[in-house]
C-alpha cells in the first residue's frame, strides 16, 4: 500500500520525503520492522519509542511516522510528523489491514469484572449457533477454533487489526473482544467500527496507572461516547456507573437488571453447585452457572444476542448449554466430600461475589476456606 494512502484520514504536520512510496508492513516494535516498513514511534508509559527510529530504519524502515522530527535524516525515508501517534496508529493500522472491523460484526465488552466470561459465552453460542466467529479475551485469541495465545487483554492497534483481518479472511461473522481501561485510554481500539457494546459494572481496579476512580470510569466512558449511531448499547443498570456510560452515546441503549425494571430481566428461582435455575425475560431456563453476578452476565449475553438478531427462545436453549469459562466459578469436588472453587477474582468486588455465589449455594450449612493472592508492584490499595 502507498504510504499516502496510509496517512489518508490522518493529520499530518510535515512530511520530509516521498509519500509515494510502497509500505509492506506496519509497526510500533522496532524490533519487528522488515524492508519497507512504517515504524510508528509510540511515547509509551515505559519507554519512548522515538528512541527507537535508528534501529527501525536500520532494519529497512523506509518511513516513519512520528511525534518528534529526527534532527538526523536517513536518505531514501520518509519522515511524517503528526501531533499525536497514540491517536494515528490506530487508524494507520485500519486502513493497511482493509477496515477488517467492518466486514464483520463486532461486539466489546467493557468494565472490571465480567468481561471475559461475557465476551467468551458469546462466542461459544454463536459458534453453537452454526457461525464462524472470533475471540479476542485475556485468556486466549480464537481465529473459529484455531487458539492465538494472548499477551494482553486487548491488542496493540496494530496486532489487533491483523487478528481481525485473519478472521475475515477465515470467514468469520463475529468477533467478540474485551476492552480493557487501558486500550480505550490509549487508543488501542482507535479506528475500529462496533456493531454494540456491553458494559459489566465498575469498581475499584487499574488504579496504579489511571490514578484516580474518576479517570478509571472516564476511560470505560470513552468506549460508548465512540460508538456509531448503528450501534447498540447495553448497560448493567444495577452499577451506579451504568447509565452514566451511556449518558452522551450515539448508539442504541437497552439495559439488564436483576433488580429493577430493565429490557432484559432475570431472577434465581434454585441454586446448586452444579447451577442454576433462571426466570430470564418471562421464560425458565436451567443453566450450569452459579452466582447472582453470572445472572448478570448471562443477561448481557442474552440481549446482546437478541440484539444481533438471535430469537428469545433460541438463545435460552443454547444458554442451557454453554459452561463456565475456564477458572472462573469452577467447582472441584473432592471423594471425602469436599468441594474446592477456582476463581479468577483479583478485586475486592469480584472476591465478594464469589464469596457471595458460595454462600447462596451453602445457605448457613458448610464452613469456607478462602485463600487470595494478588500481583505485586500494581495497585496496592486494591490489595
Amino acid at each position: 500500500m502507498k504510504l499516502k494512502e496510509l496517512l489518508k484520514d490522518i493529520p499530518v504536520v510535515a512530511v520530509v520525503g516521498s509519500e509515494d512510496i510502497e509500505i509492506t508492513g506496519v509497526n510500533i516494535d522496532s524490533r519487528r520492522i522488515k524492508e519497507g516498513h512504517l515504524f510508528v514511534a509510540m511515547k509509551g508509559t515505559q519507554v519512548d519509542g522515538h528512541k527507537f527510529v535508528p534501529k527501525a530504519v536500520e532494519l529497512g524502515a523506509k518511513a516513519v511516522l512520528c511525534e518528534d522530527m529526527p534532527e538526523q535524516k536517513a536518505e531514501g525515508v520518509t519522515y511524517v510528523q503528526v501531533e499525536s501517534t497514540e491517536d494515528a496508529v490506530g487508524k494507520v493500522a485500519t486502513t493497511f489491514h482493509g477496515n477488517p472491523s467492518t466486514k464483520l460484526k463486532l461486539v466489546g465488552v467493557t468494565g472490571t469484572n465480567g468481561k471475559t466470561t461475557i465476551a467468551t459465552l458469546l462466542y461459544n453460542m454463536f459458534t453453537k449457533m452454526g457461525h464462524k466467529c472470533g475471540l479476542l479475551s485475556t485468556v486466549c485469541n480464537y481465529i473459529v477454533d484455531e487458539a492465538i495465545p494472548a499477551d494482553h487483554t486487548t491488542p496493540d492497534p496494530i496486532e489487533l487489526n491483523a487478528l481481525l483481518d485473519r478472521m475475515v479472511q477465515a470467514g468469520c461473522e463475529y468477533a467478540f473482544m474485551e476492552c480493557s481501561s487501558h486500550a480505550i485510554a490509549q487508543k488501542r481500539i482507535g479506528g475500529l467500527t462496533f456493531t454494540g457494546g456491553i458494559f459489566t459494572n465498575l469498581t475499584r481496579d487499574h488504579l496504579d496507572y489511571h490514578k484516580t476512580f474518576e479517570n478509571y470510569r472516564n476511560a470505560k466512558k470513552a468506549f460508548f461516547d465512540s460508538l456509531p449511531k448503528t450501534a447498540f448499547a447495553i448497560t448493567n443498570a444495577d452499577d451506579k456507573n451504568g447509565m452514566v456510560m451511556v449518558q452522551n452515546t450515539k448508539a442504541t441503549v437497552k439495559t439488564y437488571s436483576t433488580r429493577s425494571v430493565a429490557d432484559f430481566k432475570a431472577r434465581i428461582i434454585e441454586c446448586h453447585f452444579e447451577g442454576m435455575y433462571l426466570e430470564m425475560d418471562g421464560h425458565e431456563v436451567g443453566v450450569q452457572f452459579i452466582g447472582k453476578f453470572n445472572v448478570s452476565n448471562l443477561l448481557a449475553v442474552y440481549g446482546a444476542a437478541v440484539m444481533l438478531g438471535k430469537s428469545p427462545e433460541d438463545v435460552l436453549v443454547v444458554m442451557s448449554t454453554l459452561h463456565s469459562v475456564s477458572g472462573r466459578l469452577e467447582p472441584i469436588h473432592s471423594p471425602e466430600g469436599y468441594t474446592a472453587v477456582v476463581d479468577y477474582a483479583h478485586t475486592p468486588d469480584a472476591l465478594e461475589n464469589v464469596l457471595n455465589a458460595i454462600h447462596e449455594v451453602l445457605d448457613g450449612k458448610g464452613h469456607v476456606i478462602t485463600v487470595c493472592g494478588a500481583g505485586g508492584n500494581r495497585d496496592k490499595g486494591k490489595r
